[in-house]
């Protein structure tokens, strides 16, 4: 199985360079659509935003962990942005926004090695801006979800195993959620359902596959470690949330209004979060750290996501905190059982992420957002959004836990996701990279 194994890279450089050369993807001009350039500047910038929050997970998780695991741990982040790239460009884009296969998946043939996307029409929610330009801000999200994922069996997962895992991820998990949560023939976008950047797409598919992941691959045999890095996590906080309004600002797809109030309720919510996980340590009998902090302001901006269009600042503050201590609540539940999520992956972005979707479903407002038509939040006296949100958010819940369960399973019978013990005691930075710090 192991030689069989070695010689998979090598076929797909074959067959990727042919498939290069058979489809070169040459502009026909065709395009006479005239295009709004400020739009499309704010756009190439919230691209490369986004882009650096995936350095800024390396970082954040890098610190975190063990010191013999910190470059094994940043590198499962910064491979996505390649594996996950070649995916996107081959048919990737395809597979979340083609043509609509019963609302569930697109046509991956559509857009196969990005034919007909560089003169294309515009995609028809973001009409100021070239298409291609569209699936680059989109691919940004599609190499972070992944990346996400890693927290969780941090310093006991074998590497190709890893990257053979988010394939199947991205094909089996994300690319349905994104097609049917964004497309305007996707089953939940039809039933109205609100996530503005990213609630149901990103944190909730890659929160309920930490803690599948968690579940499955079982507790470390060094449980308890010291963080490598604390300054790392900061750093990358940072990173996370400078890259953050590219992430939700610029899922308004263009200047103006709408951006301004995306970026406004990001700061808020993050703000009031990292406050409140700080003050909450300390009812707690906790003296405040670095470690709180990015970890509260990381969750504020998590649940914010789905929010960030649709909600008032007042509300967004309200948000960042209440999500900040319900993650809380859930991170210190999660150390009394035997669920080994290293970095605390599900309580932070899997349930930051639940509870951005019900509070969109309490706090939206269609004055702020007149594009969302399925109504106000139950705090104005309507029932249909919160219904639409709370039957989005267990059908996610559902299909993410149980497809990812059942990946991590076909992943283990091809290649064992396991690190043996002598490995694990080694470390994965010398045992999987031979590489150390």
């Amino acid at each position: 199985m192991a030689n069989k194994l070695s010689r998979i890279p090598f076929l797909f450089i074959l067959v990727f360079t042919l498939l290069c050369f058979l489809f070169p993807s040459v502009p026909h001009n065709s395009d006479k659509t005239v295009y709004n350039p400020t739009d499309i500047a704010w756009m190439l910038t919230a691209t490369a935003m986004v882009l650096i929050m995936t350095p800024g997970l390396a970082f954040f998780y890098g610190g975190m962990v063990n010191k013999k695991n910190v470059i094994s741990t940043m590198l499962q982040s910064f491979i996505c942005m390649s594996v996950v790239t070649v995916i996107w460009f081959v048919f990737g884009f395809g597979l979340v926004f083609g043509k609509s296969v019963g609302g569930i998946i697109g046509d991956p043939s559509e857009f196969f090695m990005m034919q007909n996307v560089l003169d294309s029409k515009p995609w028809e929610l973001a009409p100021t801006i070239p298409l291609a330009l569209f699936a680059m801000y989109q691919l940004k999200f599609a190499i972070i979800t992944p990346a996400l994922i890693t927290g969780a069996f941090a310093e006991r997962i074998r590497f190709i195993s890893y990257v053979f895992f988010i394939c199947l991820f991205f094909i089996f998990i994300y690319a349905p959620l994104a097609h049917a949560t964004w497309h305007p023939e996707g089953i939940l976008f039809k039933l109205g359902v609100l996530d503005f950047a990213g609630g149901t797409v990103v944190h909730m598919s890659a929160g309920w596959a930490a803690f599948a992941s968690a579940i499955y691959l079982k507790r470390r045999n060094e449980p308890n470690h010291n963080p490598a890095r604390i300054t790392y996590v900061m750093l990358g906080t940072g990173l996370l949330w400078f890259g953050w309004f590219g992430f939700n600002a610029g899922s308004a797809f263009g200047v103006g209004r709408l951006s301004v109030i995306a970026l406004c309720t990001t700061m808020a919510a993050s703000a009031a979060a990292a406050i409140a996980w700080v003050f909450f340590d300390a009812f707690k009998g906790r003296k405040p750290s670095a470690m709180g902090t990015c970890i509260g302001a990381v969750v504020g901006l998590v649940a914010i996501t789905p929010a960030a269009g649709f909600v008032t600042i007042p509300h967004s503050l309200l948000i960042g905190i209440l999500s900040s201590v319900i993650s809380n609540l859930v991170v210190e539940w999660r150390t009394r059982t035997s669920i080994d999520d290293t970095l605390d992956v599900f309580p932070c972005h899997g349930v930051g992420g639940m509870v951005g979707m019900v509070l969109t479903g309490v706090f939206a407002n269609q004055s702020i957002n007149p594009g969302n038509v399925t109504g106000n939040g139950l705090i104005f006296g309507e029932t249909h959004l919160f219904g639409v949100q709370m039957i989005a958010l267990v059908g996610a819940s559902v299909f993410a836990f149980g497809g990812s369960m059942l990946l991590l399973k076909v992943t283990d019978l091809i290649s064992p996701l396991r690190v043996s013990e002598e490995e694990e005691r080694l470390g994965l930075d010398i045992s999987q990279h031979d590489e150390s710090l």
